[in-house]
């Protein structure tokens, strides 16, 4: 078989969550260890970061890839999900897998996948330790795909596992309140591993307190010890943060990073606390190798769709955010943005909280109701329909490429236009 033929393969006969939703989720790790088992226990031939959360997971992912890349070790980085090549979820060093080691990988293994039927999130995260061990990488930063107990790269036992936040997304599977959320993601946590969480949140903070004691690990909260006033974005469109440490001293100063999104400060935060980390381990990062990684990010790792701005006058820009906490970060970022009027290409998957979703939008703005071209998506018109009922503004389209023409056709060069809501609808603007 051919690459194309491959991932018709791995799309149609294995379920994929993000395309089919719950058909594709699998409540146990029974797979998994059988396809651990069956590759000879690759992930016990490298050292690992693992890295859960409701939002900001991929950002921290991707940028303490840039900062070990930097300091010139081999790094593996699994993510997911992809935007535009399904390569995207397995990089070494910001170098997608090669097409040929994907065919490789499934025709040699067709028997033992032939027999499990694991789901495609399954075999992926099997076809990413292999490939890691195989290439014998220094250390791998794995991004939890959904949840974290459950979750397939749970089987990992990692430098420093890390929780960036919490928040409603996942619900029919994770549980619907974030106490039960919290539950699910600190499933992560290990034994004896050290343990940064992102953001402290009173109300399920003693989850992880509780957790991290019955596993004898040590517990930090970054935002507790790190702070970031403001951000500036320079002349080479960069954020400049100065980072203080312990509300004493500006421990970084300059920060440059070179993703542009209000919402990366979170991020920055919890990943410089897990380079405290991984610098009391064996893994050591200098200060150049930080500050030259987080201004190198998407160079290094590829990372796209994060407040990307992919046009200018007018002013187009798509994030992948796609839940009520994400969104209403971005939608603070769009207040403070310069524009005239306010376009905006919205599409959402079928099994989100829609009315919680609607309810944050803008109702300044016009809008271009569509779906991507999965399974999953929310039928444009439905959305539309509910859209219209709590006064917001604009026409369905049904498909992406028609939605984002008819914003640039109404568009002024003094205008914005935001491409969001799904993965999957930025993953066909970009």
């Amino acid at each position: 078989m051919n690459y194309k033929q491959i991932l018709d393969f791995l799309f149609k006969q294995l379920p994929m969550y993000q395309r089919v939703g719950k058909a594709a989720y699998k409540d146990n790790l029974n797979n998994t260890l059988a396809l651990d088992k069956y590759f000879n226990f690759p992930h016990k031939n490298f050292k690992s970061i693992h890295i859960a959360g409701t939002n900001g997971k991929g950002s921290v992912a991707h940028i303490l890839a840039s900062v070990l890349h930097e300091q010139k070790y081999k790094v593996g980085l699994y993510t997911s999900p992809h935007l535009k090549d399904f390569r995207e979820r397995i990089k070494i060093n910001g170098q997608m897998i090669q097409e040929n080691e994907v065919i490789k990988f499934v025709e040699n293994n067709s028997t033992i996948i032939e027999g499990l039927k694991p789901s495609f999130f399954e075999i992926t995260v099997a076809m990413a330790f292999y490939h890691f061990a195989k290439q014998e990488v220094d250390i791998a930063v794995i991004e939890v795909g959904m949840g974290g107990r459950l979750d397939s790269t749970n089987i990992v036992t990692p430098l420093v596992s890390v929780i960036t936040n919490i928040g409603y997304d996942h619900t029919q599977f994770l549980g619907d309140t974030l106490e039960k959320i919290a539950i699910e993601k600190a499933g992560i946590i290990k034994k004896n591993v050290p343990l940064v969480i992102g953001k402290y949140q009173k109300n399920i903070a003693d989850i992880f307190t509780k957790k991290a004691k019955e596993k004898s690990s040590e517990i930090y909260f970054s935002d507790n010890e790190y702070k970031i006033d403001y951000s500036l974005i320079n002349s080479d469109s960069h954020q400049v943060f100065n980072v203080e440490k312990n509300n004493e001293t500006i421990k970084y100063e300059n920060l440059k990073l070179d993703l542009l999104g209000q919402y990366q400060i979170e991020n920055t935060l919890t990943a410089l606390k897990t380079i405290d980390i991984l610098n009391d381990s064996d893994i050591k990062i200098s200060d150049e190798a930080i500050y030259k990684g987080f201004k190198n990010v998407v160079n290094n790792t590829g990372l796209s769709g994060r407040w990307q701005i992919i046009a200018n006058n007018p002013l187009i820009v798509c994030d992948t955010a796609h839940n009520k906490e994400g969104l209403t970060k971005v939608f603070e970022q769009i207040k403070n943005t310069a524009y005239k009027n306010l376009h905006i290409v919205f599409g959402t998957v079928n099994d989100k909280n829609i009315e919680g979703i609607l309810n944050i939008l803008p109702i300044n703005a016009k809008y271009y109701f569509t779906k991507a071209n999965i399974p999953r998506a929310l039928d444009e018109q439905i959305l539309f329909n509910k859209a219209k009922q709590i006064g917001l503004k604009g026409e369905a389209y049904s498909a992406v490429k028609h939605a984002i023409t008819a914003a640039k056709l109404n568009a002024d060069k003094n205008d914005l236009i935001f491409v969001g809501g799904s993965t999957f609808v930025v993953a066909e603007v970009i």
